[in-house]
């Protein structure tokens, strides 16, 4: 056997023990469990440190410093808050680092909103105001009323999903603050649209972790029975 088949043969052992260490869970929390996912945890965390090494300190920062001179500060600046954020690490030191972190909130903030405006709410927006302009298709043609059914349907549950969100409430006499009675019936309306929403999500989850342990399973036995020798 040469060495490509024994390096298989040993991956395909590895990978079975830790599946069967993994699939432990089934008859509760034991030690196999907690060894698998520790070895889960510390490849993952490894693989983020080379990914980190190779594709933010080595090109961004190393090689700057030790490279062309105009390019000397723009890595200072990483640097130097890079040396900010490890002072929270002593309680000493830990209000050093708040330029740091304020420094961060922001950035992940402003991506954050940016990217919810520009890639959630504008598309969700426009897909709202032109689902009644759609070109026809073949379905629509056969039933005309069809794309007007979707387009009221999607309309309504962005309208009253956005309403189910708005926690603006104005203070009554006599009575806790509540909101407005026609923001009220929306969000009612929009919380069914947010539990349908919520329930296929979980839909899929569930259908795509039992995929992967079908997958998985499938893998075993596939395994075992290429060990199996045949007649």
């Amino acid at each position: 056997m040469n060495l490509a088949g024994m390096t298989d043969i040993i991956g395909g052992f590895v990978a079975f023990f830790l599946t069967l260490m993994a699939l432990s869970y089934f008859l509760g929390d034991n030690v196999l469990f907690r060894i698998v996912t520790s070895i889960f945890i510390g490849v993952a965390a490894g693989y983020a440190a080379v990914i980190v090494w190779y594709n933010v300190l080595l090109p961004h920062l190393i090689l700057p410093l030790l490279g062309d001179r105009t390019q000397l500060l723009f890595a200072l600046v990483p640097l130097i808050l890079s040396g900010l954020l490890l002072t929270k690490l002593s309680p000493r030191l830990t209000p050093w680092g708040n330029p740091a972190m304020a420094y961060l909130a922001g950035v992940g903030a402003a991506s954050v909103i940016g990217g919810a405006i520009t890639g959630t709410i504008v598309p969700q927006v426009w897909a709202s105001m032109n689902v009644l302009l759609l070109p026809p298709t073949q379905e629509s043609i056969s039933v005309p009323w069809l794309p007007m059914v979707n387009g009221v349907i999607l309309l309504v549950g962005t309208v009253t999903t956005l309403a189910y969100f708005h926690f603006g409430a104005r203070p009554g006499a006599n009575r806790p603050p509540a909101r407005l009675p026609w923001i009220e019936a929306s969000a009612r309306i929009g919380q069914v649209f947010v539990a349908v929403a919520l329930g296929a999500i979980f839909a899929g989850v569930l259908a795509a972790s039992i995929g992967a342990l079908v997958v998985r399973v499938e893998a075993l036995l596939s395994f075992v029975l290429s060990l199996v020798p045949l007649k």
